[in-house]
């Protein structure tokens, strides 16, 4: 029998997990904080479940628009309190549940950190299981080990969060009361949320940005969507300002910025990237080096240069997302069982930002077409076109699709609407599977329906003299 020894429980550990378990081997797994780890317990499920309370408080900001005048915004209270009582709740939950699971599928579960042993022992590893404060509590011996010890926020010495008024992303989920003025430092994916989500709850928000544009990850045109959509709501975007450090006063906060200005508010959380969590894993008694920013370099079966040892999740810099973390998980311990597997493939990868609307986008887009001279055709269409966008109210958003020139393969696209989250689906499929836009034009869509854009998108890209 294989034995599988796992340090870390997110969502490349405990799904490498289930999968070495269903093929029969003796899988332990190490996590200190609980299963699903940062991500379950601090990160995606928490934000994400604070986003759904926005959305509702949307929906009733934007009902008079649909004829419904007894309600608006000011109608509406929001306790924070019991809405983080809700978002930490659901996360133990979460993590109750995928700790059942994994007991039941005989995962063997250690409360600790993991490291590798200096001492090893010739053709196996020894993996050592710490407490909280370094001291070994036992160890595992293992055939193959998979790293997935994730990240954790990264911390400007001149800005570091208190859990009061300086904050992190983890710390934002005790708070009782809705700030008086927010100041979000970092306009990346997480920045970019938190801003969204708390401007739509009402709360003045100032979004700091060391760019010209926020979102400067994704398709130029989405991130128009957002900065519009997110100052028409009162939001405050502040770009080219690179925070310098973090005071506290009497009221609240300071941020200094490089330029010399100030902005005053009554909390900051900053949102400044993550760091991997790959110190203190006894890399070094087995010959792994992370590269300088600290990741550890795989191949697309998640093979470390060291024979038997896989790394999956954040700790890779692969892709930062939960859905490629684990995928890479399950690559890893197929490989590693000998089964036949597809080396991941990131240009099929999905994904989201959810703002308000929402960003989602999979495969080649803007970047490689503006960027690397990608040959493509190209059809952007305005939700505000869509009737069923129409009937909901709905004006801020779009549907853009991607083929290649000389067959109509469907190379990609972005989906900027209320829940692209779910709209991205059909694009995807058409990526993964190497769809044509005749294919998904024939494709048959309910009426009316959002979705109903995508294969109008296809459509067009079908006729040359509609292409740009």
């Amino acid at each position: 029998m294989t034995r599988i020894a796992i340090i870390g429980g997110g969502p490349a550990g405990y799904e490498a997990a289930t999968v070495a378990a269903d093929l029969g081997a003796e899988v332990s797994l190490i996590e200190s904080d609980g299963m699903g780890g940062a991500c379950v317990l601090y990160d995606c499920v928490p934000s994400k479940t604070l986003i759904a309370t926005s959305e509702r408080v949307t929906a009733f900001r934007d009902a008079p628009e649909l004829g419904v005048s007894s309600l608006s915004v000011d109608d509406v209270s929001i306790n924070l309190g019991v809405v983080n009582d809700r978002v930490r709740r659901l996360a133990v939950n979460q993590s109750k549940d995928i700790h059942d699971r994994l007991v039941r599928a005989g995962v063997a579960i250690f409360a600790g950190r993991g490291r590798f042993a200096k001492e090893q022992r010739g053709r196996t590893y020894a993996v050592e299981v710490l407490d909280g404060v370094g001291a070994v509590l036992g160890d595992v011996e293992a055939d193959v080990v998979l790293l997935a010890t994730g990240g954790h926020p990264r911390v400007l010495a001149a800005a570091e969060p208190d859990g009061e008024r300086i904050l992190s992303w983890r710390d934002v989920y005790h708070l009782t009361d809705l700030p008086e003025h927010l100041i979000v430092v970092g306009s990346g994916v997480t920045g970019a949320e938190f801003a969204s989500a708390y401007t739509e709850m009402g709360v003045p928000v100032t979004l700091v940005s060391s760019r010209d544009k926020v979102l400067p990850g994704e398709d130029p045109d989405a991130a128009d969507v957002i900065e519009s959509v997110f100052t028409g709501r009162g939001g405050v975007l502040m770009k080219h300002a690179r925070a310098r450090s973090v005071s506290k006063n009497a009221d609240g906060v300071e941020v200094k910025l490089a330029d010399g200005r100030t902005v005053a508010g009554s909390h900051v959380l900053m949102c400044v990237g993550s760091v991997p969590n790959t110190a203190g894993l006894g890399l070094e008694h087995i010959g792994i080096v992370a590269d300088d920013r600290g990741y550890i370099q795989v191949d697309r079966v998640s093979r470390t240069a060291v024979p038997g040892v896989y790394a999956a999740g954040d700790s890779t810099g692969v892709m930062l997302l939960a859905s490629v973390a684990a995928m890479q998980g399950r690559v890893a311990m197929w490989h590693s069982m000998g089964e036949a597997v597809q080396p991941l493939r990131l240009k099929t990868v999905s994904a989201n930002v959810f703002t308000h609307p929402e960003i989602a986008t999979v495969g080649l887009g803007h970047a490689a077409v503006s960027t690397d001279g990608m040959p493509a055709r190209t059809v952007m269409l305005p939700l505000a076109g869509n009737a069923r966008a129409k009937m909901q109210g709905l004006s801020d958003g779009f549907v853009k699709l991607f083929c290649r020139p000389a067959t109509g393969v469907v190379m990609g696209g972005s989906v900027v609407a209320p829940a692209a989250s779910e709209l991205i689906l059909p694009i995807a499929m058409a990526v993964q599977r190497g769809l044509t836009v005749s294919e998904l034009a024939g494709t048959f869509t309910v009426y009316p329906s959002l979705s109903g854009s995508i294969t109008e998108a296809a459509r067009r890209l079908m006729h040359r003299d509609d292409l740009n």
